[in-house]
């Protein structure tokens, strides 16, 4: 199988994710190839790290670089000059999206999850089921601390019920820049936290990016400093607090009632 990025995030990270597969020597990043056409800066510094990596490069033209994408979700087609194709890599599930490109064709109001560190699969796929049964629009998983490898995880698909087939789901290698480029493109970021404003007060905006940490250390600091508000969830109880699927599903559904 094969598989095609587009745009320069996308293609960045799967050069920059090569780049430091071919210092360690790792071969399971072999056989990909970047086309492009007429390169601007930005292509340039990319056809850099490309050769540094070891990954072959082509020039071409426009028409062949539309028909390498011809077969990608709409959102995907608009290259912007240059293509990676990655030869023997394991099928992108069709839900696995890039965020870059999901964003181009984002709705007015929209509800998107970032997880955190959320390590355990249980968890993970507890949280999806929720997303799809509120209508979350994505959920974004960070590539390393967190059960990231959702369309090979049995525990999630099972948890789930399914819906790891279903919800959109972008996995990035940085969350903090993830949550610049939602805000960038008009979302507001709520974290949650136990010391937050209480969500009984709180109107989420038309475009919303809940974002949960782990229940040991919460939302990263890097992170937390991205968000425009710290929410909680009023409760009685004796323990410090929810589990983190169950505090996702309350948020979930506050913010899924708000839109009806």
């Amino acid at each position: 199988m094969s598989n095609t990025y587009t745009g320069f995030h996308a293609v960045e990270e799967k050069v920059r994710k090569a780049l430091e597969g071919s210092k360690q020597h790792d071969s399971s990043l072999s056989g990909l190839t970047v086309y492009y056409s007429k390169p601007g800066p930005r292509i340039k510094k990319i056809l850099t790290q490309a050769k540094e990596a070891g990954i072959k490069i082509t020039e071409t033209d426009e028409k062949t670089l539309d028909a390498l994408v011809s077969k990608l979700p709409s959102q995907e087609k608009d290259h912007r000059g240059i293509v990676l194709v990655a030869e023997n890599e394991k099928a992108r599930e069709k839900n696995t999206v890039q965020l870059d490109q999901w964003l181009k064709e984002c709705p007015q109001k929209a509800t998107v999850l970032i997880l955190d560190s959320v390590t355990d699969p249980h968890n993970v796929g507890a949280i999806l089921r929720s997303a799809d049964q509120f209508g979350a629009d994505l959920v974004i998983l960070p590539e390393r601390r967190s059960a990231s490898k959702v369309a090979e995880n049995d525990i999630i698909a099972r948890t789930s019920a399914g819906a790891s087939s279903w919800v959109n789901i972008a996995v990035v290698t940085n969350l903090v820049r993830a949550a610049q480029m939602l805000k960038e493109n008009g979302f507001w970021i709520y974290g949650a936290d136990a010391d937050g404003e209480s969500l009984q007060t709180n109107i989420f905006a038309p475009k919303t990016c809940i974002v949960m940490g782990s229940e040991g250390s919460g939302i990263a600091h890097l992170l937390e400093k991205q968000c425009d508000s710290i929410v909680s969830i009023p409760t009685c109880g004796k323990i410090d607090s929810l589990n983190v699927s169950v505090a996702s599903g309350v948020l979930l559904y506050e913010r899924y009632r708000q839109t009806l």
